[in-house]
């Protein structure tokens, strides 16, 4: 699993979140050196097959897994398939537009999702806020290179003014995004992943709230947004291996 992974070209497409150039043939590189069976998908959706298989989605069929690291990924699956598309590079539901005059983002574009959500993005939060009010934060004296997204969740905990401020307006920006995600496949759940999710209720207020707050009204009250269940494990690598052990029993029935 890797982010911008295309599962039918087994390519590297254009991530921008990793300076390694426009296309990486990843599994032309693999097979130099390895004769074993092999896939490639997109870390997100590697994800979301660890939370079927081993966390909170092992009796859902339709939900959402988001992770928000670096950037924003998302994977979708629907009537117990995972979502791939056409041109193997669908759910980037970091990469869609919530302010076509917002942040520059690394992609080219202006205004996308994960300038707002991911680590990256709550950062630039911070910033902005600390410029917008006098309260005292402990922010005031770091530096944006040395500011941590860990640093964030602890000092919402502790009732930091400028961080509860900060995922305040990330959880209105989730919610608002979720609640026209639902409408392209009715989840039954949405799962969040990653350590923005550890500021537990500072995130999931605000985002349940203006969620069902813009949800169209058949759809109301009726997705869960959740924690992962394998906030403590690696959900990608999990489900890297589930994909993986998939595509060797495919093989051996395809052969057999």
């Amino acid at each position: 699993g890797a982010p911008s992974a295309n599962y039918y070209s087994g390519k590297i497409e254009h991530a921008p979140n990793l300076p390694w150039g426009n296309d990486i043939p990843f599994s032309v590189i693999y097979n130099k050196y390895f004769d074993y069976p092999f896939v490639l998908t997109n870390d997100a959706n590697a994800a979301a097959v660890g939370e079927r298989r081993f966390g909170g989605a092992t009796d859902l069929k339709n939900f959402i897994v988001i992770t928000l690291g670096t950037g924003l990924g998302s994977g979708i699956v629907t009537e117990g398939k995972l979502i791939h598309g056409h041109t193997g590079g669908a759910g980037e539901l970091g990469h869609t537009i919530v302010n076509p005059k917002g942040r520059y983002c690394v992609c080219g574009r202006r205004g996308c999702l994960e300038t707002y959500l991911s680590a990256t993005g709550i950062k630039r939060t911070v910033y902005k806020l600390l410029a917008d009010y006098t309260e005292s934060s402990v922010f005031r004296d770091i530096t944006f290179s040395n500011l941590t997204a860990k640093m964030i969740t602890d000092a919402a905990q502790e009732g930091d003014f400028i961080a509860i401020k900060a995922f305040e307006y990330t959880g209105k920006m989730l919610g608002s995004k979720l609640a026209d995600t639902v409408l392209h496949t009715s989840p039954e759940a949405i799962f969040l992943f990653g350590g923005l999710v550890k500021a537990g209720k500072y995130l999931f207020d605000p985002a349940q709230k203006y969620m069902e707050k813009h949800m169209l009204s058949q759809f109301k009250n009726t997705v869960r947004l959740l924690p992962s269940s394998l906030m403590d494990r690696n959900a990608a690598v999990l489900g890297a291996a589930a994909i993986a052990w998939d595509k060797v029993h495919e093989t051996m029935f395809t052969t057999a």
